[in-house]
């Protein structure tokens, strides 16, 4: 049985992982930068140890490093969370060789998922549909413009290797298809190391919709329904929710059965992800699988009522999935914004320093998963999420009131954030009638001008005040005023 767990990241989801752990009563072992030393996720864990510089080259993806640290705590588990080297088939493959539970797919499911092009392969002899495309790469101008004009414009160029919109060009015309593989293929060999690129039907305006599955060491799998993740910016992710009100129930059920279906024909174990674009005749078609957890599993974990990383640990432990397919059902709908230091307004840049002040909606049915608090410092050298809040409700509609009441009450003093402009994308009618489509964010830049990223001044002030006054304030607070004027967590009030 897994007593001890190493979680090789960072932030958030390090935190999030610890507390499935000590609810199971397993210690937990912190690898961390010499940025993060002082971070809240070191903190928490039972041990932690430091494994090199800032850079996530010299530490975070350093495969020898972390096994070194596995074997000297005697960790006989690793989690890779997301990220990293979360889908690196050399890292569950390091774990094998050295008698560690990887918490997550074998080495040749993460090497088949994880090149686009054996993954469409793969999905194509399970019976997935897929969207019109090459299953080869293409490297020769002339058979590119062939294909292209086969499939019909617009076609999509895309990394083989790649991931999170890096070397993905969309081409509307054969005259810019040569200009625009050479950019893709550029793209792609700095970003991967990789510069292979094949070419698919591009499909205007999709939904984007992933199945959440799980399967174990036995040959069961199952579906945990579905989650809608359209509301994207440049291919990344801004607002997820579940369950999509969009799905037609016999859409739901051949999507989930297709998901499942190719992870058991590839031997899967662990939780995955099937993503699929679907057309507005809800015709569904593959995208990609992630081996991994998904930045966005709460809503799931909402609506299930399921924790995944306690079925992760227990898939390690060698034990069968205690579900049924038909036993997972939804209940009433989840939202998650993702909450950044960034700045909307100026092309999303990050907003890196430290957070001076910071106050957390509660209430039932919201959830903040974070790594960081007052105090805390964004770094320029990861990834500026601050943090992921998540609402549950009876219905949408609910959800989406809950999810602006909560932003509303969310107060981060000393950086830029997005939470205005999540505000704005939440009240838009588009997606309070869910039409929106992967490139609606896109399509109207103006909805980034129409929000506010840094505090009003008498918040601010506000904050100021309570910082001075101390402790004294915080007990006056808690002894019967407004919990919500005594925000500060700096100082006498952390």
């Amino acid at each position: 049985m897994i007593k001890k767990i190493l979680i090789a990241n960072r932030g958030e989801i390090a935190v999030r992982v610890m507390r499935t752990c000590r609810e199971m009563g397993i210690k937990t072992v912190a690898v961390f930068s010499e940025a993060d030393r002082k971070s809240l996720f070191v903190r928490a864990a039972a041990e932690a140890c430091c494994i090199g510089p800032a850079p996530s080259t010299e530490s975070y993806l350093c495969i020898d490093k972390i096994i070194a640290v596995a074997k000297k705590t005697k960790a006989c588990a690793i989690h890779p969370g997301y990220g990293f080297l979360s889908e690196k088939e050399a890292f569950s493959q390091a774990c094998q060789d050295n008698g560690i539970v990887f918490l997550g797919p074998s080495p040749k499911a993460i090497a088949l998922m994880g090149d686009k092009v054996k993954a469409r392969e793969c999905a194509q002899k399970a019976g997935v549909p897929m969207v019109p495309g090459t299953i080869e790469p293409l490297s020769d101008l002339n058979e590119i413009k062939k294909r292209a004009r086969e499939f019909g414009y617009p076609v999509l160029l895309k990394a083989a290797a790649g991931g999170g919109g890096k070397g993905m060009r969309v081409v509307r015309d054969e005259q810019d298809i040569a200009s625009l593989f050479a950019q893709a293929r550029g793209e792609a060999e700095k970003s991967f190391g990789d510069g292979r690129i094949y070419l698919e039907k591009y499909v205007s305006n999709p939904r984007h919709v992933e199945i959440q599955l799980i399967c174990d060491q036995h040959g069961h799998g199952v579906a945990l329904l579905e989650r809608e993740c359209s509301m994207q910016r440049r291919h990344q992710k801004v607002i997820e929710e579940a369950p999509c009100v969009y799905l037609r129930d016999d859409v739901r059920e051949k999507m989930m059965q297709a998901a499942v279906s190719l992870a058991l024909n590839i031997g899967y174990t662990g939780a995955g992800t099937v993503e699929f674009l679907v057309d507005q005749n809800q015709n569904y078609y593959f995208l990609e699988m992630n081996t991994r957890l998904q930045v966005e599993h709460c809503v799931t974990e909402q609506i299930t009522g399921i924790d995944l990383v306690r079925l992760q640990i227990m898939i390690g432990n060698g034990e069968k999935i205690p579900y049924r397919q038909t036993d997972i059902t939804a209940r009433g709908h989840a939202i998650e914004c993702r909450i950044y230091a960034e700045d909307p307004a100026n092309g999303f840049m990050p907003s890196p320093g430290v957070i001076r002040g910071m106050t957390v909606p509660e209430g039932p049915g919201i959830r903040h998963d974070t790594g960081v608090g007052a105090g805390s410092e964004i770094s320029i050298y990861y990834d500026p999420m601050i943090a992921k809040l998540i609402v549950h409700a009876g219905d949408r509609s609910q959800a989406i009131e809950k999810m602006l009441t909560a932003l509303g009450d969310y107060r981060i003093l000393g950086l830029k954030n997005n939470m205005g402009f999540l505000k704005t994308l939440l009240n838009t009618q588009t997606f309070r009638d869910a039409q929106m489509h992967t490139q609606f964010i896109d399509q109207n830049p103006a909805l980034t001008q129409q929000t506010e990223t840094e505090l009003p001044l008498d918040v601010i002030l506000g904050a100021a005040a309570f910082k001075i006054m101390g402790e004294g304030a915080c007990i006056k607070n808690q002894s019967g005023s407004d919990k919500r004027s005594g925000w500060w967590q700096g100082g006498g009030c952390g």
